[in-house]
This record gives structure tokens, sequence and C-alpha cells, in this order.
């Protein structure tokens, strides 16, 4: 499977979430709420991961864009807030929260992305921010 390259995203085509500029990210959302998964996964670096909760490293746009095509379906996040800081080599770390829905929960969610020079994701963890008993009720 061949990714397609996403369009490049603007401040008009993205949504707004406070403290966060950098467009990918905010793109990132936009295109993972509306199913389009293959355009979520070209905003990754061809050697970019996700770590997903309770999943194994997902490595290559390939890999993410079949990981989010069989498991994000109905998916919908509502990212909130996001601080940002620069790290070594100037890339950038970024964290978001707020909650992800699917059709059989809701829970409060941390993002952890890391931009490289050219803004494209290089990693991003997925964190459920619940308590021990919530997250056990959450794993099939």
């Amino acid at each position: 499977m061949t990714v397609a390259k996403s369009k490049t995203p603007t401040q008009e085509n993205v949504g707004i979430i406070q403290g966060v500029a950098q467009a990918n990210i905010l793109h990132y959302f936009d295109t993972l709420n509306a199913g389009e998964f293959d355009e979520t996964a070209a905003l990754f670096s061809t050697d970019g991961v996700m770590y997903p909760p309770f999943e194994s490293d997902i490595v290559g746009q390939d890999a993410i864009a079949a990981y989010l095509n069989q498991e994000a379906q109905g998916l919908k996040a509502y990212p909130y807030k996001g601080t940002s800081e620069t790290l070594e080599d100037d890339q950038i770390q970024i964290q978001v929260t707020g909650k992800a829905q699917t059709s059989w929960c809701s829970v409060n969610v941390a993002w952890l992305f890391i931009l490289n020079q050219k803004q494209e994701i290089t990693s991003v963890e997925i964190k459920l921010l619940a308590s021990p008993e919530e997250l056990l009720k959450l794993r099939r």
C-alpha cells in the first residue's frame, strides 16, 4: 500500500487547539476525525512511529495507515489544549490533551508528538488518562 501525499495544511483548513500552532498537528486531528487515515499517515516521516495504547509500536506510513484503517474507524478525537517546546536538533515536542470517543467509550487522552525539522511527525505516543480500573474496562 502506498500512502497518498497529504495536502499541505494551512491555518484555513485545520482546526484550532489552544496553545498549538503547528499546522501538521492540527491537520493530524482533522484527518483522523474525518477518517482520512492515509492522509493522517502521510503527516509522519517515512520512518515515523505511532505508540498506541495496548499495542506494539507501529512504524512507517504504510503501517500507520493500515493500523488506523483497522482500529480507528468511528474514532473522534477532541483535542483541547497543548504545549510545545523545542528539543535538541530543532525538533519540537508537542503535548496535547483532550478526549477520544468511540462507539463504546469516551476517555481522556494525552498525545505526545515529536516533529522533525521538516515539521513531519516522527513519533506520537497516545496515552489514556484513566484510572487502572477504567483502563481494564477498556481492554478488548
